[in-house]
């Protein structure tokens, strides 16, 4: 095949996001445990939504949990839909949580072994907790604002460590780790995940710049074009999605989800910045609220023709 910027960008994986399919089924059986045939039977609707890649994450499916029959199962399902999976996502297991943190932990640790067993390149991490009863009762969870980061210094050398300690086994396995930008965290700003990612100081580790966490705050909010030229040098993996934002002069912000082309954030000069510093990673499109796959698929579509015309430019 002619390598053309068509061809290239055709090839680029980017992956459906599951978030938006629910972690059990109706009659309250977790998708876990769920067995093969349910798998492949949701993980259709993504091929027949045009994807050929899709991310897991641990909310829908908890992979670090399988057992080995299970899943070498689920790898075969995906092989047979011939769905790459450029990453798992750990969703809400702070390794720094106060009370369930060896526990995220562990369960961390055997995510790294099960992409390791499935040939997945990333596993994505992130520092932001379980939603509290506030956040679950209203519409849009980041309406409420969620638990400030932990000031103590033991605490960040807390998690510095456990992070530098599961990027060693992801090392040795074969597999990198991506860490999640998100608001009230020590990756809350681009300056903080730059610190933060460099205390861990280990190669395997970088940074998942999840803009649409950030800029859906309703608040006072750092400059999308001041965060990704700091994060995108340590950039491994990309969950993209986006927002958009009213403001009022008395203070009031209101955020609400939409199309990678709609939001807030000008994707189209945000992939030429990551381009130009070398980003060849994973796009992963996100959106909450309606047809979450629908809409993502239309993002994937604008994603692809905005790199097309990007690498015909170079």
């Amino acid at each position: 095949m002619t390598d053309t910027p068509d061809n290239a960008a055709a090839a680029w994986p980017i992956a459906a996001a599951m978030l938006q399919f629910p972690g059990t089924l109706r009659d309250g059986t977790a998708i876990t445990d769920a067995g093969p045939d349910h798998w492949r039977r949701l993980l259709r609707r993504v091929v027949l939504a045009g994807f050929d890649n899709v991310e897991i994450p641990s909310a829908w499916l908890r992979l670090g949990d399988l057992s080995a029959t299970a899943l070498g199962d689920f790898g075969a399902v995906v092989s047979e839909l011939g769905l790459g999976v450029p990453g798992i996502t750990v969703v809400r297991e702070s390794i720094i949580h106060p009370a369930q943190g060896s526990q995220n932990l562990a369960f961390s640790h055997r995510t790294i072994d099960a992409a390791a067993e499935l040939g997945v390149p990333v596993v994505c991490l992130g520092l932001h907790d379980a939603l509290a009863p506030a956040q679950r009762d209203v519409l849009w969870f980041w309406t409420q604002a969620p638990p400030p980061k932990p000031s103590e210094p033991e605490t960040y050398d807390l998690a510095v460590r456990g992070y530098r300690e599961l990027a060693e086994h992801a090392a040795n396995v074969g597999v990198e780790l991506s860490l999640e930008l998100y608001e009230d965290t020590y990756l809350g700003t681009a300056s903080d995940a730059v610190r933060f990612v460099t205390d861990i100081g280990h190669p395997a580790v970088g940074l998942n710049p999840d803009l649409g966490n950030l800029v859906r705050r309703q608040g006072p909010v750092e400059d999308w074009r001041d965060i990704l030229p700091a994060v995108v040098p340590y950039t491994n993996y990309w969950h993209v999605k986006n927002y958009l934002r009213m403001e009022h002069e008395n203070g009031t912000v209101f955020t609400a989800p939409a199309t990678m082309a709609t939001g807030v954030i000008n994707y189209r000069d945000a992939v030429t910045m990551a381009l130009d510093a070398g980003y060849r990673g994973a796009f992963v499109v996100e959106h909450y609220g309606g047809d979450g796959l629908g809409v993502g698929a239309m993002s994937r579509d604008y994603l692809r023709g905005l790199l097309s015309e990007e690498l015909a430019l170079r």
